[in-house]
């Protein structure tokens, strides 16, 4: 409170006070600490409405495929810069991450972020579930998000999901009309509710064109294997799948590497060419590669985005405006309010008219594609 009111003295009065030749006695160590608590408000630049005044700090503990995993984690550490730029913060003093690389360090990044007096925390990724409730009931006064799973019962734990079934569904429809071998292929990371989700819409959306597609499934139990992705994902192509979805983290990098090393000794235009669909983020720039015949080429057919920045921003500016925390409720988000969709920029005008319409549909409650969890 002493500073808040300090601080709204203005620069010009401060420095004014120091220039006046005044009695000494009457300089006493009040005027002193108004004086000092003035120049580091004038030195942060002044309060001006931004999350400072708030005193919202805000930070995230990543999952072990880390924030360049392009992708999920990614995309979170995006929205959170993007938050903390907005609001003229500083990296470390008002937002920051906490790398995770292994499950092993998900509490000792949860004690570092409490100890730091970090105030608004997000475990990203369903994997952070136990230890994110271990830390929220020791810190009953800190705000904490849980991003795809679901924590009930702990009034300071907000619960995010997204319908990720919808947009893996409309990857499917795309998928299947690309393909020319009726084979295509979905690699998960690990087995978990969001990623059946995943498997289980891209799956329906597939058939949904082609009844008879055959849609080869594996796991490689990994966010962060990019050496398993790849192997899976060269035995995929092998067996005939030209249309690979990845929903892998880190481990779906190697699906990249994998149809880049097909595709560089064809040529440009070949039918032989294999397809790769991105996951939570535009991963378009992934796919670009120089054909046999030199040619500068693509092989990323579409993107599911799934917007996980865009949430982790608004819930930390909702906390700034000093909206009362939703700690308790689990929000889902899905096509309709935004928080999923697909790339469209890229496809074949023929796909786009059916994945738009498709997307139509589910935006209207015409179409409910299957997450594979619900009875």
């Amino acid at each position: 409170m002493l500073y808040s009111l300090l601080s709204r003295v203005s620069c010009k009065f401060i420095g004014g006070v120091f220039k006046m030749k005044l009695n000494k006695r009457i300089i006493g160590i009040g005027l002193v600490a108004v004086a000092v608590v003035g120049l580091v408000a004038c030195a942060r630049g002044g309060r001006g409405g931004s999350a400072a005044d708030s005193k919202v700090r805000a930070a995230i503990i990543t999952d072990s495929a880390g924030v360049d995993d392009k992708s999920f984690n990614q995309s979170a550490w995006e929205g959170l810069q993007a938050w903390g730029k907005a609001n003229k913060l500083e990296k470390d003093s008002g937002y920051t991450y906490f790398q995770s690389n292994s499950e092993s360090d998900f509490a000792t990044n949860l004690s570092s972020a409490v100890d730091q007096n970090y105030n608004l925390i997000f475990g990203v990724s369903f994997r952070l579930h136990d230890a994110i409730s271990e830390s929220a009931k020791d810190n009953e006064k800190i705000n904490y998000v849980i991003i795809d799973d679901v924590i009930k019962d702990q009034k300071n734990v907000e619960s995010v999901l997204f319908a990720d079934n919808e947009g893996a569904y409309l990857a499917g429809i795309a998928a299947a009309m690309q393909s020319q071998n009726k084979k295509v292929g979905f690699i998960g990371g690990q087995k978990s509710d969001t990623i059946t989700r995943f498997e289980a819409g891209f799956t329906a959306g597939a058939k949904s064109v082609k009844p008879d597609i055959d849609v080869q499934v594996q796991y490689a139990e990994s966010f962060n294997d990019a050496a398993k992705g790849s192997t899976i994902a060269s035995t995929m192509y092998a067996s005939g799948a030209d249309v690979i979805y990845q929903a892998a983290g880190g481990t779906g990098t190697g699906v990249f590497t994998a149809a880049k090393e097909i595709n560089e000794k064809l040529s440009a235009d070949s039918n032989k060419k294999v397809w790769v669909i991105g996951v939570d983020r535009d991963q378009s720039a992934e796919g670009n590669y120089t054909s046999s015949d030199k040619k500068k080429s693509n092989f990323v057919l579409t993107s599911t985005i799934k917007q996980v920045g865009t949430v982790v921003k608004d819930i930390a500016n909702d906390q700034v405006k000093g909206k009362e925390f939703e700690g308790g409720k689990i929000k889902t988000y899905g096509i309709k309010d935004g928080g999923v969709d697909i790339v469209t920029s890229s496809l074949p005008s023929d796909i786009k008219d059916a994945v738009v319409k498709a997307k139509d549909q589910i935006k209207n409650g015409e179409l409910k594609p299957t997450d594979g969890l619900s009875k």
